[in-house]
Formats: structure tokens, sequence, C-alpha cells
């Protein structure tokens, strides 16, 4: 499986249309910078690399990953072989969970499913040319990503996304394609523009979409959208299971109506 670091940041605009922007604070921008430096990597980043991914001097990177040490959203690595980000983050993503009305509504339904299913369930949220994981119910056999809230994966290849982009428009969906860097994750990710709208087209007639080993070797994951009260899709709901365990054709007819079910009381809601 090859590496993919899909973190998206919100659109801030060109450097020229900041600099126009009398309430946009430049060096929050930089620090943000900073932090996204760790997105890509698969280790502790050295003063250096920091500098090199967030365009910026090694000097005042320094001056960057200090005031940020200072305050616990940086630390050296155990090993001292670079640094890493810090636990204050944590503080963050538990703010983020416990203030989204989307995930306090869906937590309850996604256990009573977790419960009916016995596999895997997740709920992802739509960020534009990826999906992000918000809640991830375990069953007995995971990798480690997939038990990472935060984990996000291209909406083109998810199940979740494509269950997605089944109710937006066409122009819409093509707008995303464009977009998107078309790259495979497994060697079964479908990658080909048309086959990819094919799978769109077909989450469309279904109500759900279906992955086979797109994301993970020898995973099988129906997607169910869970839309916004304007209609427009906004989150959804995930089950997977293994090829070794269920045909797709089984697992989809098992798993497909729960989860459709779970997905309208979450979107009701």
């Amino acid at each position: 499986m090859t590496s993919w670091s899909p973190r998206a940041r919100p659109k801030a605009g060109t450097p020229e249309e900041q600099a126009r922007d009398p309430l946009f604070v430049r060096s929050i921008a930089r620090a943000a910078d900073v932090m996204a430096a760790f997105h890509k990597c698969d280790a502790p980043l050295t003063l250096a690399e920091i500098a090199a991914a967030a365009g910026m001097g090694k000097s005042t990177a320094q001056r960057f990953v200090h005031t940020l040490r200072q305050l616990g959203y940086i630390e050296r690595d155990p090993t001292d072989r670079g640094f890493v980000p810090g636990l204050r983050l944590l503080d963050h993503s538990l703010d983020y969970l416990r203030l989204n009305p989307l995930v306090e509504r869906a937590t309850p339904i996604l256990l009573e499913l977790r419960r009916n299913v016995r596999e895997r369930v997740d709920l992802s949220l739509l960020d534009d040319l990826r999906v992000v994981y918000a809640a991830r119910n375990q069953s007995k056999r995971e990798t480690f990503f997939a038990t990472l809230v935060g984990h996000s994966v291209p909406t083109f290849c998810a199940s979740g996304g494509r269950a997605m982009l089944a109710l937006l428009s066409d122009a819409e969906v093509e707008d995303i394609l464009a977009r998107s860097d078309l790259k495979p994750i497994t060697v079964k990710t479908i990658t080909d523009p048309d086959a990819i709208r094919e799978k769109v087209r077909e989450a469309r007639e279904l109500g759900y979409a279906l992955a086979l080993e797109e994301v993970v070797p020898g995973e099988i994951a129906i997607g169910v959208a869970i839309t916004g009260p304007d209609g427009r899709p906004v989150a959804a709901i995930h089950v997977a299971g293994s090829l070794s365990e269920w045909q797709p054709e089984d697992f989809a007819q098992r798993f497909a109506p729960l989860a459709q079910s779970a997905a309208r009381a979450i979107s009701r809601a």
C-alpha cells in the first residue's frame, strides 16, 4: 500500500489576497504551516526539514518551533531524532469532536449500528478532496491507521466519499475529480476518471457505494451519505469487513439496509 498524506487546509487565498485582508494574521498562518509540516512525515522531523516543508528559512522556523514547544504543540522525539507534534494538540481534537453537533447526534446511532453489524463502523466528514474519519468503532481485526480518528483518504476512492459524490451535481463531481491527485493507495484503487464516474452513477442508483480493497487490501466497505438540512452531503457512514469472510453481494445485502437506516436517522436529527 502506498503512503498518502491527505491533509487539506482551509482556503486562505493567495498571498496578495492575504495582504489585502486587514483581519488576516500572517504569523498565525505561518505557525500553521509549521504544524502542517508533520502531515506528510513518517518519522520525527529535523529543524531543516520543518523549514523546507513550511517554506521558510531555518532561523524563522527555529523561532516558530521554539514558541510552539513552549506552548506544548511541538515536542522533541523521545529518541532525540527530531521534533514531533505535542500532546496539547489532542485538547483541540477533543474540543472539535465534543462541540460538533453531527458527531454528537451520530454517536449513539453508530454504536447501535456497530452492535448490530459486528463489523467496523466509521463516521467520515467531507472535506472537499478528502474524507476525514471522526469516529471509528472497531471490529476484531484492524490495522493501526484504521483505528485512528483524524485519518483521511481521498474522496474519489473512499466508499463514503463516492456515496457523497453521488449526491452532488455532475459539475461538482467533475470539479473534484479535476482537482484530485488520482494516485492509487492500493493496487486495487480505481484511478481512471471514467471508472470513478461509473462508480458514482452506481452509488446514485443503489443509495450506497461499495469499494473493494481500494483503501485497505482485503477489505470491503460500504458507504452511505449523511445529509445536512439543505440536503447536501456532509458526512458518511462506512461499514467495513474482510473479503476473506464475505462475498461482496452478501456483504452489501446484509449491511447496506442497516447503514442506510442509520444514515437516515442521523440526517433527520
